[in-house]
């Protein structure tokens, strides 16, 4: 079998890590490790690709051997219109980070939400802050059950329709906007999913401070929580957790 040998045969089945810098992050080690600690016949090959390539990419897999991929954080927005089906959270949220080709279609999932909502639990995690409206934050806040959460964004009647959007009756809603200055330190944790520069109007952060971010992304949230000398978990930081999630995934087919 490949993961005895390490050599790829023709029943190997492959899947690629795509990422802009994907050959840097630790995911298709790691996961390879587990296919060859339970012999399984599969592969993950990362794939580095610049965002000008990342259609034709995904797109070529219809037709090619790779039997499916795992999208890295900066590219999970963009290849929504490239798939034949999506579950139901794609649909809703506009975001996806894991592929599955089932004969010449793509099929596309969501599984590091997932993932982000039982660390929160594995951190007794309760008062939750979320910033920002993007995709992300639509995932979460559909998987949130059981959180107390608060939203957080710059403009509040946009805030107003993504919360209606995301079916969440009597939000809490917050603005928050550079020349504030906010205290978060009573919220168990802030997710930050905004594309604001800087995080300065914040002046205190809780223990933990999550954004779902690999370290060659520029992230203003690690940023603010280094001066702050507080927690910051970035995808890097929960990768362990993320290929084992991903492992049952790929291998329960």
């Amino acid at each position: 079998m490949m993961n005895n040998a390490n050599e790829i045969s023709h029943q190997t089945k492959l899947f690629g890590y795509i990422g802009a810098e994907a050959g840097v992050s630790r995911f298709s080690a790691v996961i390879n490790k587990m296919f060859k600690a339970n012999s399984d016949d599969v592969m993950m090959i990362p794939m580095n690709i610049r965002e000008d390539d990342l259609y034709f990419t995904v797109a070529n897999m219809k037709k090619s051997h790779v039997n499916g991929a795992v999208i890295s954080n900066e590219y999970v927005n963009d290849i929504i219109e490239i798939l034949d089906e999506a579950s139901s959270m794609v649909k809703r949220t506009g975001m996806c980070d894991i592929v599955f080709k089932e004969g010449e279609k793509l099929r596309g999932d969501i599984f590091t939400t997932r993932v982000l909502t039982e660390y929160l639990k594995d951190i007794r995690a309760s008062k939750v802050a979320i910033i920002g409206v993007n995709p992300h934050a639509k995932a979460f806040s559909f998987l949130a059950c059981g959180f107390n959460v608060s939203y957080f964004n710059e403009n509040l009647e946009e805030l107003m329709n993504f919360t209606q959007e995301v079916e969440v009756r009597d939000a809490d809603l917050n603005r928050i906007a550079t020349g504030m200055s906010l205290d978060m330190s009573n919220f168990d944790v802030v997710l930050d999913f905004s594309d604001f520069d800087s995080l300065e109007m914040i002046e205190k952060l809780p223990l933990h401070s999550i954004d779902m971010k690999n370290t060659k992304e520029f992230s203003c949230l690690r940023k603010r929580a280094q001066e702050l000398n507080t927690k910051y978990v970035s995808y890097d930081d929960m990768i362990d957790k993320l290929t084992a999630q991903a492992y049952r995934l790929i291998t329960k087919g």
